[in-house]
């Protein structure tokens, strides 16, 4: 009944469509309530007096093509009521058939987002640090106190524009938390490798490395690529054996953790660097200056110390393992002997360490991100290492570190 009652209804209105010369004016007839059978048409009102029923070719109307179905509408126009048919409706108009016949497919549903569904892994954005591998940063203020979160964040932004990788000494003032916080919630192309203090003794040890394990776990473990335990403490005095010790420690407790990934190591300066303390640690990693030396013949030349003695150590040291400089720099102010301190000679040493630590194969930590005012009892030297001066604004043209 209902077909034969849609058939009739829709065979007098397309050929009404047919029959008239002009094109049907906006708006309609158009089904009112959920139950009624609407036929909508959009241009404006009809003359019917004026259809001339006797030359429409009814067997001329392509009935298939002319016709969608439609599950839901809304009227548009003044309703009229022609018959009940639930929930659905037939749709004219004076769009030619062809695209009638041929609907636009409906849109994709949204994917419907699945809670239990493991979060996906970090994806830093695209590195824009390539000016340099590494640079070690230390966060405190000028007068030693410890910067909130925004603060680190504010300064990582501006170390991820000259390098990916950042070296940490301890995990006091929350700088590791603060740090992984910061390239998390900025999406910063940094990696982190972290560190352990242990100069202040085993007490600060432990608290170093629980402060360690909450970062880690609090955020993504893998931003962490590995982890100093030390920082020249051969040269501090300690033995090689508590040293060993530490390592072992650590190494043991991020295993326990789930975190026997992150590669376990300790720093010393090059001369000190044992066999045993290679044999402990997962890679080889050495402080070298040569802005100490007892002579200076140019800038070129303590660049070239510089690779030498790493060389030194990868040859009677590493064994097989990775040979990585952990700090090397020159400062813009002070003295330290016959070596001349200045800007100029900071972006020289700058420019040639980078381009032959590249062409030497060695991965390195440049020191340091910025001016180092914190270390109020040190001299002019030691607080004058950075590229950045201690407000973050760069101390000569990063630009030109790209030149070798």
């Amino acid at each position: 009944m209902r077909a034969s009652l849609v058939s009739s209804i829709v065979a007098a209105f397309a050929g009404i469509q047919l029959a008239i010369a002009t094109p049907i004016p906006n708006d309609t007839l158009a089904g009112a309530g959920t139950n009624a059978l609407a036929i909508r048409y959009v241009p404006a009102s009809v003359d019917w007096n004026a259809v001339d029923w006797n030359a429409v070719n009814w067997n001329a109307i392509n009935w298939n093509s002319v016709f969608s179905i439609q599950q839901e509408y809304t009227p548009q126009a003044t309703a009229v009521q022609v018959a009940a048919v639930p929930s659905t409706y037939l749709t004219l108009s004076t769009e030619s058939l062809d695209t009638l016949s041929n609907p636009e497919p409906s849109p994709a549903p949204e994917p419907v987002p699945n809670p239990s569904a493991s979060p996906e892994p970090f994806q830093p954005s695209t590195p824009s640090g390539s000016l340099l591998w590494g640079l070690t940063y230390s966060p405190y203020n000028d007068d030693g106190s410890c910067p909130d979160a925004g603060t680190v964040a504010s300064q990582l932004q501006k170390v991820a524009s000259v390098t990916n990788n950042i070296r940490l000494y301890s995990t006091d003032c929350s700088q590791l938390s603060s740090a992984m916080q910061a390239i998390s919630d900025n999406n910063l192309a940094l990696a982190i490798h972290a560190g352990i203090w242990l100069s202040d003794g085993g007490a600060r040890m432990e608290s170093d490395l629980e402060a360690f394990i909450s970062a880690a776990k609090m955020y993504d473990s893998s931003l962490i690529k590995g982890v100093s335990v030390g920082n020249e403490d051969i040269s501090k005095g300690m033995s090689e054996s508590t040293l060993i010790g530490y390592i072992n420690q650590v190494r043991g407790r991020l295993q326990a953790e789930g975190m026997g990934h992150i590669p376990v190591y300790t720093t010393e300066q090059d001369a000190k660097f044992t066999k045993g303390m290679a044999d402990a640690s997962d890679l080889v990693q050495i402080n070298v200056y040569s802005i100490f030396d007892n002579t200076f013949s140019s800038v070129d030349s303590s660049v070239k110390s510089v690779i030498q003695r790493a060389d030194a150590v990868k040859t009677n040291i590493a064994g097989s393992k990775q040979v990585r400089i952990g700090e090397s720099g020159w400062s813009s102010s002070g003295n330290t002997g016959p070596c001349p301190l200045s800007l100029a000679n900071e972006l020289e040493f700058a420019q040639k360490f980078k381009c032959a630590a590249t062409t030497a194969g060695y991965d390195y930590f440049y020191f340091e991100a910025k001016d180092a005012l914190w270390k109020q009892n040190a001299d002019a030297s030691e607080k004058s290492f950075g590229i950045f001066n201690s407000g973050y604004t760069a101390k000569f043209d990063f630009g030109l570190l790209n030149t070798c």
